[in-house]
Protein backbone atom coordinates (compact mmCIF):
# COMPACT_ATOMS: atom_id res chain seq x y z
CA UNK A 1 0.00 0.00 0.00
CA UNK A 2 1.36 3.36 -1.04
CA UNK A 3 0.62 6.30 0.77
CA UNK A 4 -0.19 9.43 -0.96
CA UNK A 5 1.78 12.84 0.10
CA UNK A 6 -0.33 15.64 0.22
CA UNK A 7 0.98 18.58 -0.92
CA UNK A 8 1.32 21.84 1.10
CA UNK A 9 -2.26 23.99 0.50
CA UNK A 10 -1.46 27.32 -2.22
CA UNK A 11 0.13 30.31 -0.15
CA UNK A 12 -2.92 32.21 0.91
CA UNK A 13 -4.52 35.23 -1.31
CA UNK A 14 -4.09 39.14 -0.11
CA UNK A 15 -6.78 41.28 -0.36
CA UNK A 16 -7.27 44.62 0.99
CA UNK A 17 -10.53 45.39 3.22
CA UNK A 18 -11.75 47.78 0.52
CA UNK A 19 -11.42 45.53 -1.74
CA UNK A 20 -13.53 42.68 -0.21
CA UNK A 21 -15.90 45.26 0.98
CA UNK A 22 -16.33 46.22 -2.53
CA UNK A 23 -17.16 42.66 -3.58
CA UNK A 24 -19.86 42.47 -0.61
CA UNK A 25 -21.21 45.83 -1.51
CA UNK A 26 -21.55 44.55 -4.81
CA UNK A 27 -23.27 41.86 -4.00
CA UNK A 28 -25.31 43.12 -1.87
CA UNK A 29 -26.48 45.52 -4.19
CA UNK A 30 -27.21 43.02 -6.80
CA UNK A 31 -28.82 40.44 -4.80
CA UNK A 32 -31.03 43.68 -3.57
CA UNK A 33 -32.23 44.70 -6.87
CA UNK A 34 -32.73 41.25 -8.21
CA UNK A 35 -34.61 40.43 -4.92
CA UNK A 36 -36.84 43.65 -5.59
CA UNK A 37 -37.84 42.33 -9.44
CA UNK A 38 -39.41 38.67 -7.85
CA UNK A 39 -42.73 38.99 -8.25
CA UNK A 40 -43.13 37.39 -4.90
CA UNK A 41 -41.03 39.82 -2.48
CA UNK A 42 -43.47 42.23 -0.48
CA UNK A 43 -39.85 43.56 1.31
CA UNK A 44 -36.26 43.23 1.03
CA UNK A 45 -34.67 44.85 4.25
CA UNK A 46 -30.98 45.65 4.78
CA UNK A 47 -30.13 44.12 8.13
CA UNK A 48 -26.25 44.06 7.75
CA UNK A 49 -25.41 47.21 10.31
CA UNK A 50 -27.97 45.90 13.01
CA UNK A 51 -25.79 44.08 15.84
CA UNK A 52 -29.05 41.41 16.57
CA UNK A 53 -28.75 40.26 12.82
CA UNK A 54 -24.69 40.80 12.82
CA UNK A 55 -24.06 38.39 15.75
CA UNK A 56 -26.23 35.34 14.28
CA UNK A 57 -24.18 36.36 10.47
CA UNK A 58 -27.87 37.44 8.63
CA UNK A 59 -27.04 40.41 5.63
CA UNK A 60 -30.99 40.61 4.61
CA UNK A 61 -34.57 39.53 5.21
CA UNK A 62 -36.63 38.85 2.80
CA UNK A 63 -40.07 38.98 3.03
CA UNK A 64 -42.06 37.16 0.44
CA UNK A 65 -46.04 36.79 -0.02
CA UNK A 66 -45.60 33.55 1.68
CA UNK A 67 -42.52 33.75 4.25
CA UNK A 68 -39.90 35.92 5.78
CA UNK A 69 -36.47 34.80 5.15
CA UNK A 70 -33.02 35.46 6.53
CA UNK A 71 -30.59 35.46 4.16
CA UNK A 72 -26.73 35.33 4.44
CA UNK A 73 -24.91 36.51 1.25
CA UNK A 74 -21.49 35.67 0.17
CA UNK A 75 -20.02 37.36 -2.76
CA UNK A 76 -17.01 35.90 -4.73
CA UNK A 77 -14.40 36.69 -7.66
CA UNK A 78 -13.69 33.08 -8.53
CA UNK A 79 -16.09 32.00 -10.92
CA UNK A 80 -14.03 30.18 -12.74
CA UNK A 81 -12.66 27.58 -10.48
CA UNK A 82 -16.62 25.57 -10.12
CA UNK A 83 -16.37 25.75 -6.50
CA UNK A 84 -17.86 28.04 -3.66
CA UNK A 85 -15.58 28.65 -0.56
CA UNK A 86 -17.61 27.47 2.57
CA UNK A 87 -15.46 29.57 4.94
CA UNK A 88 -14.80 27.71 8.23
CA UNK A 89 -12.39 29.96 10.39
CA UNK A 90 -12.94 33.84 9.24
CA UNK A 91 -10.13 34.64 11.70
CA UNK A 92 -7.29 31.94 12.05
CA UNK A 93 -5.46 33.71 14.37
CA UNK A 94 -8.33 34.68 17.44
CA UNK A 95 -9.73 31.17 17.00
CA UNK A 96 -12.93 32.75 15.61
CA UNK A 97 -15.28 30.26 13.68
CA UNK A 98 -16.18 30.58 10.11
CA UNK A 99 -19.87 31.99 8.96
CA UNK A 100 -20.66 28.90 7.42
CA UNK A 101 -20.70 27.10 10.62
CA UNK A 102 -22.61 29.54 12.81
CA UNK A 103 -24.90 31.74 10.45
CA UNK A 104 -28.62 31.40 11.39
CA UNK A 105 -29.97 32.35 8.07
CA UNK A 106 -32.27 30.31 6.25
CA UNK A 107 -31.17 30.59 2.98
CA UNK A 108 -27.52 31.20 1.55
CA UNK A 109 -26.70 33.53 -1.32
CA UNK A 110 -23.68 33.23 -3.14
CA UNK A 111 -22.82 35.40 -6.18
CA UNK A 112 -20.24 35.91 -8.40
CA UNK A 113 -19.80 39.32 -9.19
CA UNK A 114 -18.76 39.38 -12.74
CA UNK A 115 -20.75 36.82 -14.40
CA UNK A 116 -23.57 37.80 -12.09
CA UNK A 117 -24.35 34.42 -10.98
CA UNK A 118 -26.53 33.36 -7.62
CA UNK A 119 -26.65 30.29 -6.32
CA UNK A 120 -29.35 29.37 -3.49
CA UNK A 121 -28.74 27.21 -0.71
CA UNK A 122 -30.57 26.30 2.49
CA UNK A 123 -29.08 26.60 5.23
CA UNK A 124 -28.75 24.85 7.77
CA UNK A 125 -29.25 21.31 5.15
CA UNK A 126 -26.38 22.50 3.58
CA UNK A 127 -24.14 22.79 6.67
CA UNK A 128 -25.72 19.56 7.67
CA UNK A 129 -25.00 18.23 4.79
CA UNK A 130 -21.53 18.92 4.42
CA UNK A 131 -19.75 19.46 7.87
CA UNK A 132 -18.95 15.53 8.10
CA UNK A 133 -17.63 16.23 4.54
CA UNK A 134 -15.16 18.79 4.59
CA UNK A 135 -12.39 16.83 5.27
CA UNK A 136 -12.78 15.75 1.54
CA UNK A 137 -12.39 19.34 0.07
CA UNK A 138 -9.39 21.27 -0.22
CA UNK A 139 -8.30 23.86 2.32
CA UNK A 140 -8.09 27.40 1.02
CA UNK A 141 -6.53 30.92 2.69
CA UNK A 142 -6.76 34.74 2.01
CA UNK A 143 -5.04 37.14 4.17
CA UNK A 144 -6.44 40.48 5.15
CA UNK A 145 -4.13 43.27 5.80
CA UNK A 146 -5.98 45.55 8.65
CA UNK A 147 -3.63 48.09 10.15
CA UNK A 148 0.16 46.95 10.72
CA UNK A 149 -1.22 43.12 10.96
CA UNK A 150 -3.19 40.66 8.99
CA UNK A 151 -6.34 38.55 9.61
CA UNK A 152 -6.37 34.76 7.69
CA UNK A 153 -9.78 33.01 6.89
CA UNK A 154 -9.98 29.89 5.76
CA UNK A 155 -12.59 27.65 4.39
CA UNK A 156 -13.35 24.46 1.92
CA UNK A 157 -13.18 24.97 -1.93
CA UNK A 158 -16.42 22.63 -2.93
CA UNK A 159 -17.56 21.94 -6.60
CA UNK A 160 -20.79 23.50 -7.26
CA UNK A 161 -21.36 20.09 -8.56
CA UNK A 162 -21.30 18.02 -5.54
CA UNK A 163 -23.95 20.53 -3.98
CA UNK A 164 -26.06 20.03 -6.90
CA UNK A 165 -25.53 16.28 -6.91
CA UNK A 166 -26.22 16.67 -3.29
CA UNK A 167 -29.84 18.77 -4.21
CA UNK A 168 -28.33 21.53 -2.42
CA UNK A 169 -28.74 23.91 -5.28
CA UNK A 170 -32.00 25.45 -4.55
CA UNK A 171 -32.08 28.46 -7.50
CA UNK A 172 -29.38 29.18 -9.91
CA UNK A 173 -30.07 32.90 -11.39
CA UNK A 174 -28.46 34.96 -14.02
CA UNK A 175 -29.22 38.72 -12.43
Amino acid sequence: MSLKRSSPPPAPRRYAMDEAMSVARQATRDITAWLWSRPETVDVHNVENEDTYRTIDVDLLWVTQKACYQVEIKGDRWDKTGNVFLETHSNVEKGTPGCFLYTEADLLFYYFVHPKTLYIFPMPETRVWFVPRKNQYRVSETQTPVGNRQYTTRGRLVPLDDLRKAGLIRWKAQL
